[in-house]
């Protein structure tokens, strides 16, 4: 399971050292999709083959289905990860989700997502505003009001 916010720096190159923390899960390979509100999600090999098993089930014959896979399947890179547990990404894949060279790594438990250092404060300051209501109408059920 994933979980914590960790801010580090992304080389010339492309190269994130991922939290020692998160590399015993990790293993030897990542996979790189597109994520949520403009982020990159990393999943271990089994949790990307089920979330690929999840989309597999979907009527392939809705619009909103096909567009969804296209984007999200073109967008997949298999990372490798080194014995000093680096991954490379590709510099272009930084570019286009707008990832300068300090960013932040955070475990969403399944997965782990990567974001501009900037980017995230922003999201973070703005998201929780509403942290207390979000809890309550996520957690709370209709009966326990």
């Amino acid at each position: 399971m994933f979980f914590g916010s960790y801010e580090f720096n992304i080389d010339d190159k492309g190269r994130v050292v991922i939290p020692s923390k998160m590399r015993d899960e990790v293993g030897s390979k990542l996979y790189l999709i597109k994520g949520f509100e403009g982020c990159i999600s990393l999943y271990k090999e089994e949790d990307f083959q089920k979330y690929i098993s999840k989309i597999q089930s979907l009527p392939y014959e809705k619009s909103k289905v096909r567009k969804y896979t296209r984007l999200l399947l073109s967008s997949v890179v298999e990372l490798n990860i080194d014995r000093q547990g680096r991954m490379l990404i590709p510099v272009k894949t930084l570019k286009e989700y707008k990832i300068g060279d300090r960013a932040m790594i955070l475990g969403e438990i399944d997965h782990i997502e990567i974001r501009d250092l900037d980017s995230w404060n922003s999201y973070k300051e703005e998201s929780s505003k509403d942290f207390e209501l979000d809890a309550e109408s996520l957690l709370v059920s209709d009966n326990e009001k």
